[in-house]
């Protein structure tokens, strides 16, 4: 009859053994290395392996230069800076139309709190196809010295994704409860992050179709803040060329500066904060001025 298995382990030589753990110790993943948030003010997360890749410079525009959304730049800005000092704020989402500078604020929004209160807040972004992996970067900043700010950029979710329930737990706290130093802002062009035929879905093919519509929808409602943005008109349009133009010293008078800015609109059919900035981005590329980063 073999010996029991305890017996077996005591027979080894120690050499054996410490083989047997070395052995055992390079199969074990390795523990995620504790970051280091004072390496730069922003971060991007990589799941695999989990590890925060420091930016050394956000491409962003300053927040003076965003126009036409005063009333949501306000409500974003005061909601951050409070976070910054390290007073209770709230999880948001800015959603509505494409280029009126929803992820630009969120960017600007963040430098201008680190310049208010220096040193105080870290933006970390997490691509939307991982956001799965929310919980891990939250174990992954837990307890961190620094306030840090999570943003994910164009979040949506589509048919058959459960991504949608990792968010809705972390949003909710689960039984951790989110992180006194983490805050998660998110931008969508999608009202309520799910398409209509996802939600229609779920109630016709629901037990109780009302709860699944109701668990789709309140997704949204988790965010404390819940920001629209939506097309401008045309004097918004000017305004936001005007300041641009301002701000980099372009040499052309305000009546011609309008006349080529309504001109490009036409030629790309709408009017936006992105449109305005690839007018300007092309103007000054006539004009021989060099600009700086491109708005976000």
């Amino acid at each position: 009859m073999d010996a029991p298995i305890a017996d077996r382990i005591t027979d080894l030589s120690p050499d054996t053994m410490l083989r047997i753990a070395e052995a055992l110790e390079r199969l074990a993943p390795p523990p995620p290395a504790q970051p280091d948030l004072s390496a730069a003010d922003a971060f991007v997360w990589h799941p695999a392996p989990p590890h925060l890749a420091p930016v050394p410079q956000v491409s962003r525009v300053a927040i003076v230069l965003i126009k036409g959304v005063e009333r949501q730049k306000q409500i974003v800005l005061e909601n951050t800076l409070r976070f910054a000092r390290g007073l209770p704020a709230n999880n948001a989402m800015l959603w509505g139309a494409r280029g009126m500078g929803k992820s630009s604020l969120v960017k600007a929004a963040h430098a201008e709190a680190n310049a208010q209160v220096p040193g105080s807040l870290a933006l970390v972004e997490i691509h939307r196809e991982d956001i799965r992996t929310l919980p891990d970067l939250l174990t992954v900043l837990r307890d961190r010295p620094r306030q840090c700010l999570i943003f994910c950029d164009d979040l949506s979710f589509e048919r058959e994704d459960a991504d949608y329930k990792a968010l809705k737990s972390v949003l909710d706290g689960g039984i951790e409860g989110r992180p006194s130093n983490v805050l998660f802002y998110a931008t969508s062009n999608r009202r309520h992050l799910m398409p209509r035929d996802m939600i229609e879905n779920e109630r016709s093919t629901a037990i109780s179709p009302s709860e699944a519509t109701e668990e789709k929808v309140s997704l949204s409602d988790r965010f404390g803040l819940w920001i629209g943005f939506h097309n401008c008109d045309q004097d918004t349009y000017f305004a936001m060329v005007e300041g641009y133009a301002g701000a980099f010293a372009l040499p052309i008078d305000a009546q011609a500066l309008r006349a080529a800015a309504a001109e490009w609109s036409v030629t790309r059919g709408a009017r936006s904060g992105r449109v305005a900035w690839q007018f300007i981005q092309d103007l000054a590329g006539r004009l021989g001025v060099k600009v700086g980063a491109a708005a976000g």
